[in-house]
């Protein structure tokens, strides 16, 4: 059913390192395989703890979504998080410490630094700055053909480019920058809705980026939006992803597989990839926008999506295509241009089933394509904890031949960065994704709340 669409599969007590057994060796009754979450310091697990009993909660998650919306949208002085101290504080030492890489660079430094000595090979980060197309604005733009006023560029476009150019910088080469296009504000909004090309001015600020993420050696992730947005967003990273996709993945599109088009568009996207040589960038999602994309677009079921998703995956990570994801018209079904994916998914058998796929792979010594696993900070650590430590465990491991004969997972987590208001639209956004994924939250806190037991039965030797 349509309110279901999001909620992950049940989570199997099968694990991630099921598939080290033949290289692993054997674990006895006395030195049992420690438990996934045990990688978490406690003070994370215990906020884990307080943040999904919340999420859960069918008595204290309304107010607290209603209170997240409400103050995302108020243009209070008194209810805005950086204008109000108290407000402030409340919310920094909960929601946003939970979901949030920090205010300043500092802070994200010292975050990224946690979450690396934890195991993570790295994180997604993404300026948190929003900007939403009032009435008003959208007036002024109509009547000018589009064309933004210079207090647009200077107050909305300059600033997302510095924010966002300062998140390149942040990351460390290797890692991933989340780029929201409609953080650049206005223009970024018509031009997208309307199918426009960029604007000058936002040309300028986004070829900003991606030249000195290209320097820097790292990767753009440019994220899925709302439908009426996404057409316009499709044609602009296709033409990033030609210009600067050559040798390499430096730009990512993302995929959200719970629309029924998304195989007609990716195969497009690959027809093209393989005809101008580029590489394709690939972010596969299930979605995020049930609650405002228009109900006929979306898959029946959740099982439909689920579907989708997995066989999306598998003929990326196969480099074949299948029933679900079939060649564009015209394309020879035995021709796949070279890809890079990020498998973004807190479905835990979504995630094993890739894991299955190049592990297969790599014991046959074929070709693998590179792959990265995310999952956003303060959810779905329990997927997220496995795949680091299968990686702890598999790091190294080679054969006779220096064939390696196994896989070291990269895992990633889906960070944002910005002052405590810039990043209240996103902890409302979350907040109710956790309302949506209620049965899932709930398995999260139940292993969350067996690993505390766990440890203080450990302190007290029971």
């Amino acid at each position: 059913p349509y309110t279901t669409l999001f909620r992950s599969t049940s989570f199997s007590h099968v694990s991630l390192s099921h598939l080290a057994d033949t290289t692993q060796p054997p674990q006895t009754m006395n030195h049992p395989r420690p438990p996934p979450l045990s990688i978490l310091p406690l003070n994370l697990l215990l906020r884990n703890i307080l943040i999904s009993s919340i999420s859960s909660s069918r008595l204290l998650l309304p107010p607290s979504l209603y209170a997240l919306s409400f103050l995302a949208n108020s243009h209070s002085p008194l209810l805005n998080p950086d204008r109000n101290p108290i407000l402030r504080a409340i919310l920094k030492s909960t929601f946003y410490a939970h979901f949030c890489a920090g205010e300043t660079p500092t802070e994200v430094s010292r975050t990224i630094n946690s979450l690396k000595s934890m195991g993570y090979k790295g994180i997604m980060l993404c300026y948190a700055r929003e900007v939403v197309l009032d009435a008003n604005a959208a007036a002024a733009l109509e009547a000018s053909g589009g064309t933004a006023s210079e207090a647009a560029i200077n107050n909305e476009i300059l600033p997302w480019k510095e924010g966002t150019l300062k998140t390149v910088s942040l990351v460390d080469p290797g890692g991933f920058v989340a780029v929201k296009l409609t953080g650049a504000g206005s223009q970024a909004l018509y031009n997208l809705s309307h199918n426009l090309p960029m604007s000058s001015a936002l040309e300028d600020a986004i070829t900003s980026v991606c030249d000195l993420a290209a320097a820097r050696g790292v990767r753009l992730v440019f994220d899925a939006e709302q439908a009426a947005l996404q057409t316009g967003i499709d044609s602009w990273i296709l033409e990033l992803m030609r210009r600067y996709n050559k040798k390499s993945a430096v730009v990512y599109s993302t995929y959200q597989s719970y629309l029924k088009a998304c195989p007609q568009v990716l195969a497009s996207h690959l027809a093209a990839a393989r005809k101008e040589g580029f590489v394709a960038g690939i972010k596969l999602v299930r979605g995020a926008y049930i609650n405002s994309d228009p109900r006929h677009l979306i898959n029946d079921t959740k099982e439909d999506t689920d579907i989708m998703y997995d066989a999306l995956a598998e003929s990326v990570l196969r480099r074949t295509y299948n029933s679900i994801l079939r060649p564009a018209a015209g394309e020879d079904a035995s021709t796949y241009p070279d890809v890079s994916l990020a498998l973004a998914s807190h479905n835990p058998e979504s995630v094993r089933r890739a894991m299955e796929v190049q592990e297969s792979q790599a014991s046959n010594g074929e070709a693998r394509v590179e792959l990265v696993y995310g999952q956003l900070q303060g959810m779905a650590d329990e997927v997220s904890c496995e795949l680091v430590q299968r990686a702890v465990e598999v790091e190294g491991q080679v054969v006779v031949g220096g064939e390696t004969k196994t896989v070291v997972p990269q895992a990633y987590k889906y960070l944002v960065w910005g002052t405590t208001g810039e990043c209240m639209k996103y902890l409302a956004r979350r907040a109710q994704e956790n309302k949506d994924a209620v049965e899932r939250t709930r398995e999260g806190r139940d292993l969350m709340a067996k690993e505390a037991l766990r440890r203080v039965r450990g302190v007290f030797g029971w």
